[in-house]
C-alpha cells in the first residue's frame, strides 16, 4: 500500500542449503534508517499521519515476526529513502 501505482513489487524465493530465503522488493517510498530498528515493534509506524489515510494499525510487520521466530525464522529489513524497500524472510527447511 506505500507503492505508488507506477511502482514495482517483486517477490523472490530460493533455497540455500538448510534455509529458505525470501524477499518482497518494492519501490515504495522508503524507511528511513533510524526506523527500520522500530517497524517490528507492535503499533510502530514510520510515519503515523500517511498510515492513518492508507489505514496502517501497526501490526502486521509485529505479527509476522512473532510467527517466524516461532518457526525459528527470522526477518528483517533494508531500506533507502525514496527508493524503496527490500524485507527479507529467513526459514528453516523441514
Amino acid at each position: 500500500k506505500y507503492t505508488p501505482a507506477d511502482g514495482r513489487v517483486t517477490l523472490q524465493c530460493r533455497q540455500r542449503g538448510r534455509w529458505v530465503i525470501i524477499e518482497v522488493i518494492d519501490t515504495g517510498v522508503g524507511i528511513p534508517a533510524q526506523d527500520l530498528s522500530h517497524i517490528f515493534e507492535r503499533f510502530q509506524q514510520v510515519d503515523s499521519s500517511d498510515s492513518r489515510k492508507k489505514g496502517g494499525t501497526g501490526l502486521g510487520l509485529a505479527i509476522c515476526r512473532k510467527i517466524l521466530n516461532q518457526h525459528g525464522g527470522r526477518i528483517w529489513a533494508q531500506s533507502q529513502l525514496s527508493e524503496g524497500s527490500t524485507f527479507h524472510v529467513l526459514l528453516p527447511v523441514r
